[in-house]
């Protein structure tokens, strides 16, 4: 039923009870709806059918609202504020190929990690007279598990007698699964004002439409002085988590105000219609390690790598390299929630019972780590202590 209160949809129960007030009403009240009667049987046939019915008449009419929209229903409310939902992206990054000067490589030779993470090159390659080339690769499954650690990537999985060794020098970066429905909805509320411009929200908004933007915030000074960060008077700084350069810049500058100066340690140029050139200056997110104490009271029923297990639930939920792959964890500036690491590390079996600090600078407490705006979350395997309860 839809009224001024919304909709309200009816359940199997409701619907019985109507469907046999009705029956008696024809029938008389004698009438047997029992369980095992045949008016019954049917009567309850009915209801379950039409039970269905009624959900998915309350699936449309929610399928119209942010809050309550899932899936492809929700991916159409995306363009009424300029923004699509992220798809699963591929990591990206470089390789350095050693071999016989002079010889060719093409591209999509594959490459792998010691974890079987396979990668492509991107490009044709020429070794140099010493014997090596810088190559593009991409990962050849989308997703977290394509960003692995520097010096990670050493495996040639097709032979070739000309390249005899890889590795990458740094780690690949860009791989994510899909955008889940809750991050697409924190990107809504967030690009709710993304279709202006010359305001803090807009800015906002365009920097998140960047498909390799995490996260993003800006910060104003709107004194006659500088502030205690050391930003000039009537500034903004933009921190973005994520991103390339280029096109981080010029989000800024499309939508920032005119005449009003950005302010950050990364300085790019680029040109407005005219074809004249203008600086635009942002920050990117600090990171910042966390430590994490867990002392535990085990039963028989702990696996034999409870310990790597918990290391690895702990690192997902904060972000950080586990096992060659990193994972993006919490987005900059929230704040690391004490119950929701007890709840990961609660999920590992054969645990009786836990004690957990957290903290950072090696300050561990039990209770939330926040953070600045502009700051990250993350972790390193080796700052995750697993003791044993004496």
């Amino acid at each position: 039923m839809l009224d001024r209160t919304g909709f309200k949809r009816r359940r199997f129960d409701d619907l019985f009870a109507e469907m046999e007030d009705k029956a008696k009403e024809t029938f008389g009240e004698k009438a047997n709806t029992s369980e095992r009667s045949p008016l019954g049987i049917i009567l309850r046939i009915f209801a379950w059918f039409l039970s269905k019915l009624w959900v998915t008449a309350e699936d449309v009419y929610n399928s119209s609202y942010i809050n309550s929209a899932e899936g492809s229903s929700l991916d159409r409310l995306g363009p009424y504020v300029g923004i699509t939902r992220v798809l699963d992206q591929y990591a990206v990054g470089t390789v350095q190929l050693t071999g016989t000067p002079g010889r060719i490589v093409e591209d999509g030779f594959r490459l792998g990690t010691e974890l079987q993470i396979y990668f492509d090159t991107t490009s044709r390659v020429t070794l140099d007279q010493n014997g090596t080339a810088e190559v593009a690769i991409e990962a050849v499954n989308s997703g977290q598990s394509g960003n692995v650690a520097a010096s990670t990537i050493t495996v040639i999985v097709n032979p070739n007698p000309d390249v005899t060794g890889v590795v990458n020098l740094d780690p690949t970066t860009g791989g994510r699964e899909k955008m889940s429905d809750m991050e697409f909805r924190d990107l809504f509320t967030q690009s709710v004002a993304g279709g202006g411009a010359a305001s803090i929200d807009a800015l906002i908004g365009a920097l998140l439409r960047i498909r390799s933007v995490r996260a993003a915030t800006v910060i104003q000074n709107f004194n006659q002085e500088p502030d205690a960060w050391g930003r000039p008077p009537h500034t903004y700084q933009c921190y973005v988590l994520g991103g390339n350069d280029d096109e981080v810049a010029q989000a800024i500058f499309n939508t920032g105000a005119g005449g009003i100066e950005s302010y950050g340690d990364i300085v790019k140029v680029v040109k407005d219609i005219g074809g004249y050139d203008h600086e635009v200056k942002f920050s990117r997110a600090e990171e910042v390690a966390l430590q994490v104490s867990v002392t535990l009271i085990r039963n028989e029923q702990y696996p034999a790598d409870g310990d790597a297990q918990i290391r690895s639930a702990i690192v997902r939920y904060i972000g950080g390299e586990d096992g060659g792959s990193y994972y993006n964890g919490l987005s900059m500036g929230a704040p690391a929630v004490y119950k929701k690491l007890v709840s990961a590390v609660n999920q590992i079996e054969g645990i009786e019972d836990f004690t957990l600090s957290i903290g950072k600078g090696n300050v561990l407490v039990e209770d939330n780590i926040t953070l600045e705006r502009y700051q990250v979350a993350q972790i390193r395997t080796a700052d995750i202590e697993v003791k044993r309860h004496v």
